[in-house]
């Protein structure tokens, strides 16, 4: 199910925007969303802030009350939010700042159906890409969006994990087990006995009881596993040269 925020300082307009939703959710049947509505920008920004909420979409006026919309969307990609945002507005006088923010739409009000809708199709596109290459993690200050790519390995410390990214590293308070449930789906990650789980695109080499990663660090392998993850880390490398053939 999707999460929809809706931002916009007039109640009849919210009722508007709700009101496509339900058209489209008509036109894609297995679509399934809940919507909540912010009637101010810093509204939306202290429910953020304070809770960790995070929508999957934002729709957002840009002209209202107090801050706009397109202060709100920066302080949201500064709080590390990367979700689709359509902006909502009376006025192309701010388009180029809009895609500024990585803004997916620009619609002009009144609203029309078929735009609505193709700018939704835009939305639940990137999400389901954005799905496939990152995960969702709690850190101090929030939530934060982490790419996959960039994790090279994480470390387990009681109960917290450590993430060694390409650029920094993340300490995170969380088991190594509900860590595994979260990137045992994706198949460039595989476990090293209880305290490590690598990104096998990030390995250098596998000899004996040593990994050696690309970001120069050593890792050393339980001996009581080494065959068990050779095998899925060969498996894994032939199998994707052969899908870059």
């Amino acid at each position: 199910m999707y999460s929809i925020a809706l931002c916009d300082d007039e109640g009849k307009e919210l009722d508007q925007i709700e009101g496509f939703l339900v058209s489209y959710q008509d036109r894609k049947q297995a679509l399934e969303y809940r919507t909540e509505r912010f009637t101010s920008a810093e509204e939306l920004l202290q429910r953020i802030r304070e809770e960790g909420y995070a929508p999957d979409i934002l729709l957002l006026d840009i002209f209202m009350s107090g801050r706009t919309g397109i202060e709100a969307a920066k302080e949201v990609r500064k709080l590390g939010l990367c979700m689709p945002i359509i902006f909502l507005t009376t006025s192309t006088e701010f388009a180029l700042e809009a895609y500024g923010v990585d803004a997916i739409q620009y619609l002009v009000k009144p609203l029309d159906g078929e735009r609505f809708f193709h700018a939704m199709d835009s939305a639940i596109g990137q999400i389901r890409r954005l799905e496939e290459s990152q995960v969702m993690i709690k850190v101090a200050g929030g939530l934060r969006q982490i790419q996959l790519d960039n994790i090279v390995y994480c470390e387990s410390q009681k109960n917290y994990q450590i993430f060694y990214m390409t650029e920094e590293e993340h300490r995170v308070r969380m088991t190594a087990v509900k860590l595994w449930e979260l990137l045992e789906r994706f198949p460039q990650f595989g476990r090293c006995g209880r305290s490590y789980i690598l990104n096998m695109n990030h390995i250098l080499s596998v000899e004996r009881e040593e990994i050696v990663m690309d970001n120069g660090r050593t890792i050393y392998i339980p001996r009581n596993k080494a065959a068990e993850f050779k095998k899925e880390y060969f498996a894994y490398y032939f199998d994707n040269r052969e899908e870059m053939k």
